[in-house]
């Protein structure tokens, strides 16, 4: 495919597959409260089809979340003398996306501040049957899909195949996630400052969202019109955090 001859599209890819995975940390341990409710033969089975019917939600909201973006007719102008823009489909998700991915890791990160435990979100009686805990981890994958798509979309937004890569993306860090779901759970849990990290992507990815939504409406403020952030910024400082994080968890081990 012509659009993997660029390196834009690798870079897009493998930020967004790490991002895809950390965000999914969340998921698994909410699957696997759910999960260890059932006999402990059948939790594996749970887990495992949890993550399956996660990807399955995320790319059918990745299909529904693309169309809602190509919507560009403005249907509704405003203009005064100090504020206009053209208000669109695709602007009014990137805005409402934006605004919900800093409300979310601002709230992720006080609660982490706080030390608080996510143990006690979920606590019900002992569930034995197995659709009934299905059920409830389609419920949460659900939730926790709404973030993931909308980093998916910031990050790849105006890329071409940005669709494919998104669906790429998703499939490799389930395919991951399910094979090491143990493994990747404990080093996030050993090692917070990860955590920390993705929640400040999501940050700058909001922010991006929302400046992407004002530049697409034609917004502008005292005859100043808003411009989108390259992204390439956005993809430089998520490389550079990420490697200084790797080189300070080296440091802490030794």
């Amino acid at each position: 495919m012509e659009i993997f001859a660029h390196a834009d599209t690798w870079v897009a890819l493998l930020t967004l597959t790490f991002l895809e995975i950390i965000l999914g940390i969340d998921n698994i341990i909410f699957i696997s409260i759910s999960a260890n409710k059932l006999p402990e033969n059948q939790v594996r089975k749970a887990t495992l089809l949890g993550l399956a019917l996660a990807m399955i939600t995320r790319i059918l909201l990745l299909f529904s979340v693309s169309y809602l973006i190509s919507l560009k007719e403005p249907f509704l102008v405003i203009s005064n003398s100090w504020f206009k823009t053209a208000l669109t489909g695709q602007s009014i998700i990137l805005f409402l996306g934006g605004l919900f991915l800093l409300y979310k890791s601002t709230k992720e990160i006080r609660e982490k501040v706080e030390h608080t435990n996510e143990d006690e979100v979920i606590k019900s009686p002992k569930i034995i049957s197995f659709t009934n805990v299905i059920f409830q981890i389609i419920l949460i994958d659900i939730v926790f899909s709404f973030d993931s798509i909308l980093t998916a979309v910031g990050m790849t937004n105006g890329i071409n195949g940005a669709l494919i890569i998104m669906v790429i993306a998703v499939v490799i860090s389930i395919i991951i996630m399910m094979i090491f779901s143990k493994p990747i759970s404990s080093f996030v849990n050993n090692n917070p400052t990860i955590q920390m990290l993705a929640l400040s992507f999501l940050i700058l990815i909001g922010f991006m969202l929302i400046t992407e939504g004002a530049h697409l409406s034609h917004t502008e403020i005292f005859n100043k019109t808003v411009g989108a952030i390259p992204k390439g910024y956005l993809y430089f400082a998520i490389a550079f955090s990420l490697g200084v994080e790797m080189l300070n968890l080296r440091i802490r081990k030794k």
